[in-house]
This record gives structure tokens, sequence and C-alpha cells, in this order.
């Protein structure tokens, strides 16, 4: 720290995916909650589509 070289930062990736795994599934589960199963297929059919277009876009 004095040489001006700071620690490796930790990598949160896999904690960062996984809660990002729950917020989903428990935002989808009030969504289910409130307005029925047809639109919960719907949006999870669009972000479906949404991550397979970056993820073409992505690789060219």
């Amino acid at each position: 720290m004095r040489n001006g070289q700071l620690p490796s930062a930790p990598n949160y990736t896999t904690a960062a995916l996984v809660m990002g795994g729950v917020n989903l599934l428990w935002i989808l589960g009030v969504i289910w909650a409130v307005f029925g199963l047809p639109v919960v297929m719907l949006l999870s059919l669009g972000l479906n589509w949404l991550i397979d277009r970056l993820d073409r876009r992505r690789r060219g």
C-alpha cells in the first residue's frame, strides 16, 4: 500500500449473479401473484429474447 500498489479486488461475480437470480425470482413471483402466469411467461420470453439479442450482438 505504501509503494502505490493496491491489493487485488475480490471477485464478486458469482455473488452478483446469484443475487440477480434471487431478485428475478421474487419479482416474477409477485407479478405472477398479481397478474397471473401468462404475464410472467410473456415477460420471461421477452427477457430471453433480449438476452439472446445481446449475446448475438456481442459475438458479432
